[in-house]
């Protein structure tokens, strides 16, 4: 049976991401790899972070790429004004940086491919994986794309995950909460990687999935 890994938000955060895929992983062409998006903004390497995981993929590895907000707000930046602010005041402006472009108008067209071919949902015979959650009030939860982008502190139905085990990141914790939840829906795994200079964050996790087991690298970024 391959390796499964979901991997929470990593924000730029270039280094902390390859030690986490090629020491601690230590990644082989039979795993899958999940990503839970927000590869952008705030850190230092955001083109980094996406060079590598398109490098991996060139290589054969198998990576699978969530949307997080960040990357919503750069794609809408392109033809919306308030979300070109939006994106900038939230960490956009490293990101256009890191790319070498002072305009989301001047990024490579790789990249933008890159981000436009993100998922909303992933699901698997035992996963439903979004980036930060799902809004179980709505008639069909995976319909509705603000929430799976934006959503916070909601409430679950498990009914309707009927056995399958909803993880996602968005909403940063600190290291204590992410390594003290169960194995139960929801699992969060944004442990605030790029925020290492706050008390208890600072921490990219990914969760091996079928081991159960939380894999854990300090920011050195």
């Amino acid at each position: 049976m391959p390796r499964v890994f979901i991997i929470g938000d990593i924000h730029g955060c270039s280094k902390t991401f390859r030690k986490l895929v090629l020491e601690k992983i230590s990644i082989r062409k039979s795993d899958k790899i999940y990503c839970l998006g927000d590869y952008i903004d705030r850190g230092p390497d955001s083109k980094g972070v996406i060079d590598f995981i398109i490098e991996l993929r060139e290589k054969g590895f198998n990576i699978h790429t969530l949307r997080g907000n960040h990357e919503q707000l750069l794609l809408e930046s392109e033809i919306d004004e308030h979300a070109k602010e939006l994106w900038l005041k939230n960490g956009g402006d490293k990101a256009l940086l890191s790319f070498g472009v002072s305009s989301i108008h001047d990024l490579d067209k790789k990249y933008l491919d890159f981000f436009k071919r993100t998922k909303y949902i992933i699901q698997t015979k035992h996963l439903i994986l979004v980036h930060a959650g799902l809004n179980f009030s709505n008639a069909d939860p995976l319909k509705d794309k603000e929430a799976i982008l934006w959503i916070r502190n909601f409430p679950i139905d498990s009914n309707y995950l009927n056995g399958k085990l909803l993880i996602h990141g968005h909403t940063p914790k600190p290291r204590d909460f992410i390594i003290s939840q169960p194995f139960q829906s929801p699992i969060n795994l944004d442990g605030g990687c790029v925020f290492k200079h706050k008390e208890g964050y600072g921490s990219l996790f990914a969760l091996n999935f079928f081991e159960k087991k939380l894999i854990e690298v300090k920011n050195i970024d």
